[in-house]
């Protein structure tokens, strides 16, 4: 093999290694650690595989696309606050999508299941899979969190937000 041609595959297999780690985003929060099975036997089945084995419901399947009142989305896990009812919009995937989320909420990180890379995001607190970030949403980011109806709760403008799980 030429030196060139090392070089090139050196470079291109330490980019695919650091490229997650350059990606992942970083939040103030303060971690909550639970193990699997904690969180299996806390929260509902269909929950927990989207939480914490990061399956993905059925597009149309959650009510909360179609939620209007103004409130905020809680992670379904430890209920903390993702995402206000203002920053919400119709995206037409049929999951429940922002075009921001609220300060130190979520953590990003590169996804390559899908074999091309996506930005993935998962509750700052918990950890719990919430969706994928995508740059074709409205003004003012320009970006499209699509989240699983299943990772989040709504709680209405008025009504007493859930204590933080421990």
């Amino acid at each position: 093999m030429h030196r060139r041609t090392f070089l090139k595959y050196a470079a291109g297999s330490a980019l695919v290694v650091a490229f997650p780690i350059l990606a992942q985003g970083r939040s103030s929060v303060e971690k909550l650690h639970k193990s699997l099975a904690e969180w299996r036997a806390l929260l509902p089945r269909e929950r927990y595989e989207i939480l914490f084995e990061e399956a993905t419901e059925h597009a149309g399947s959650s009510p909360l696309n179609h939620e209007k009142r103004n409130g905020v989305f809680i992670c379904a896990a430890c209920n903390l606050p993702l995402f206000s009812s203002k920053q919400k919009y119709e995206s037409g995937t049929g999951w429940p999508s922002f075009w921001q989320p609220l300060p130190d909420a979520v953590a990003t990180q590169t996804d390559f299941k899908l074999i091309y890379p996506r930005t993935e995001y998962h509750c700052a607190r918990c950890g719990g899979h919430q969706g994928h970030v995508f740059d074709d949403g409205p003004k003012p980011t320009g970006l499209r969190y699509c989240n699983n109806g299943l990772a989040l709760q709504f709680v209405a403008e008025g009504e007493q937000l859930p204590a933080l799980r421990t």
